[in-house]
Formats: C-alpha cells, structure tokens, sequence
C-alpha cells in the first residue's frame, strides 16, 4: 500500500504547484523558447549555473522540468534529463563517460542505432568495443580490459528478451571503477527499478508506455545529480537534443494512466500467449514471465512484471505464408515500436530480402507481437482469422 500510495503522488502531484498557475488541474504548457531577468546580477548567475534556472527552453522549461521529476522518482534516481528521443538519450549517456582510447563492453544484439554507434561513430574518435553473451557474469569479467570505462546493458532486450543478472554487473563494475548504463525500455521503472539494484545510469525509451499514445518520441537518462548535471551541462546542451514543451506536456498526460494501462497490459497479454501456445502453426512462444523461458527464474527476481512484448516463431514455413498471415491481420497493425494503445506486429523477415530467408532457421520465422488495449478477445479472432488464411507449415 505504501508503494501504490507513494507512485499515487508520483504521478498525480509530484513536482506540480496548481497554485502558480490559476489552480489549473493540469499543469500549463510553457511554450516559450526564453526567460527575461530584471537585473544584470540574475542573468549573470544564470549564465554561471544554467542547471539551476530557466534562461532557455533549450536547457530548463517548466514544463519539461515537471515531467522529470516524476520520471526520476519513478526510476528512483536523484535526477533525470528528458530527450527528444530514445536514441539520444542513449547517445549522451554513452559519449558522456568515454573518450578516445577507452573500451566499452556491451550484450550483444542491442538497439539498432545503440550498436551503429558502438561500431560506426565511435571508432572514429577511438573508442572500442566490445560484445558478449550478457546471460553470465563470467562473460562480462572476462570482456574486461585494463582500458574498459563502460558497461552497456539491455535487459530484457526486445526480441528474445535475454536478461543480465543486474545486480551481479553492476557489482562487478564497481570493483572495476567502470560506469553501468542499462536501457530499460522494456519494463519501465514501474516493472523494473535498475538504480536500485546498483546501476549508474538507467535509460528507457519515453515514446513507449511513457506515451502510450504513439504520439510522442522521447527519451529517458536517470542518474544521481552530479552525473545528470554534468551530462546536461555538456552532451545535453551541445547537441540540443532537450524535448520540447509540448510533448512534455503530452508525456505528463502519459504517466497519468500508466499503472492502468500496463496492468490492463499485462492481463491480455497472457491470455494472448496461453493462446498462440494452442495455436498449430506457433511452434515456440518467448516471453520472460513464461516457466519455461530459460531465465524465467531470474526474470521473477528482477522484474516485477513483463508487459506487452512477445515473440512467436512459427513452424518452418515459407516466407510468403509468413506474408500471408501478417498481411491478412485486420486489426493488428504492423509497424514498429511497442508501448502504445494499439496492438503491433513486426516479422523478422521484413528486415532482410527473401532470398536471405532461410526457413529451417527459427529467428528467421519469428514475429514479435505488442498487446495493446483492445480486448483480448477481440485480438485472438484478428490473429484466428489470418492464420486460417496462411498457408500450411511445409514439413
């Protein structure tokens, strides 16, 4: 009771003061890219400590700085920045605490624009790095060099949601003086709390369940104050990647509903999995809360829920019954990013040419499902009617 009473303020009044602007119930979009001083003394100390006070949107806004003290609480964190998107988030948190001749150590299969600056930007300016199998600790010491200034974590990663023992890496990188950065988009702090198992720096993707109205892209770093504050005041403001007012608003209006919408989540998604295990042509269904997902274990002791994403693979099919059954959905659509109020489905095979599809190889046929609000009723016919119109499972 004291956690649901404590998230309760979190996101009902946390950081808001109806009082200072007309008793509004909601609190007003500060659209204004500048703030005027009355004295040369103010403008000049916030020019020294920009951290501290509004003097352009660019940096601090009222609203945007509502919007982050309920995201930092959520994470438990002393401090967050909100970010035009996921990726820049991550962009910052990385080049903030590395430099030329430094070695990052990072699971392997990471976030598509995460990996292109591990093995593109980065390289250019000599930072190396380096992949691993982030399921054992032994991996991660082994990785280590005398030169490795940071871990990359994804836990769970979001396709076949492969775990890191948080606590274990965050423990080892501290023996080590090496800094921990965790993108934890798939569970949210509501589901998921990486601070507290000992992380530096906890990302998540904001346009997702932050959202949950497919109308935002944002992005998330929560940390302790003087990280946060020494990001801001260099990667932050350099690349003038800050969120706009606007859409911090839409994302306080996100986080009004999220316990609602992620319970409500996560009850269809199970009665959607405890479907497509019945279904013939679904040969396997990955899924961390599931018993026999391989970290299943580990999954229960560090999350406390699983939402909406999970992948199915079907039985060896060719690639245009594959098509077929994603083209045939009705009301699923097919696109990509998960977390919003629509239930999406994206195959694998739509990232690679249909003579690079290989039918015998099981990631090849799988498709990754997100469980929105409609009623899981109302999903398992869409998903019933087109595989009826697929073709049948070559054997």
């Amino acid at each position: 009771m004291q956690q649901e009473n404590a998230l309760s303020f979190i996101l009902n009044e946390l950081g808001e003061d109806s009082e200072q602007y007309f008793r509004a119930v909601a609190p007003p979009i500060v659209q204004t890219s500048n703030f005027s001083f009355k004295t040369v003394a103010d403008l000049r100390n916030a020019f020294a400590d920009e951290y501290s006070t509004w003097l352009y949107s660019r940096g601090l806004n009222p609203t945007v700085k509502i919007l982050s003290e309920k995201l930092a609480a959520l994470d438990g964190a002393e401090d967050c920045l909100v970010f035009n998107s996921g990726v820049a988030a991550i962009f910052a948190a990385v080049l903030a605490n590395v430099q030329s001749g430094d070695h990052i150590v990072s699971v392997a299969g990471v976030y598509t624009w995460a990996r292109k600056m591990f093995e593109e930007i980065l390289p250019r300016f000599g930072v190396t790095h380096t992949y691993i199998n982030g399921t054992a600790i032994e991996n991660w010491e082994s990785a280590i060099q005398p030169n490795s200034r940071l871990f990359y974590l994804e836990s769970p990663n979001s396709w076949t949601y492969e775990l890191q023992d948080i606590r274990a890496v965050a423990a080892l990188a501290k023996q080590h003086h090496i800094i921990t950065v965790i993108d934890n988009s798939y569970c949210t702090p509501i589901y998921q709390q990486p601070i507290a198992m000992g992380i530096d720096i906890s990302l998540q993707s904001a346009t997702k369940y932050i959202s949950g109205h497919s109308d935002v892209v944002a992005g998330v770093l929560s940390s302790n104050r003087a990280m946060v504050q020494r990001i801001f005041n260099s990667e932050y403001m350099n690349i003038g990647s800050g969120i706009q007012p606007f859409n911090a608003w839409l994302l306080i209006r996100g986080l009004r509903t999220l316990p609602m919408r992620l319970a409500h989540i996560t009850q269809s998604t199970r009665r959607i999995i405890d479907y497509l295990k019945t279904e013939s042509m679904v040969a396997a269904v990955i899924f961390p809360f599931e018993p026999d997902f391989p970290q299943y274990a580990l999954a229960k002791q560090q999350m406390k829920g699983a939402c909406g994403l999970c992948t199915m693979v079907l039985k060896p099919a060719a690639i245009e019954a594959i098509e077929l059954f994603c083209n045939s959905l009705q009301h699923i659509k097919m696109a990509v990013s998960w977390g919003g109020y629509e239930s999406l489905i994206i195959p694998r095979c739509a990232g690679m040419s249909k003579n690079e599809y290989q039918s015998t190889n099981p990631e090849h046929r799988m498709l990754r499902l997100y469980i929105g609000l409609e009623e899981p009723g109302y999903l398992i016919a869409d998903l019933q009617q087109a595989f009826l119109k697929a073709v049948a499972p070559a054997h």
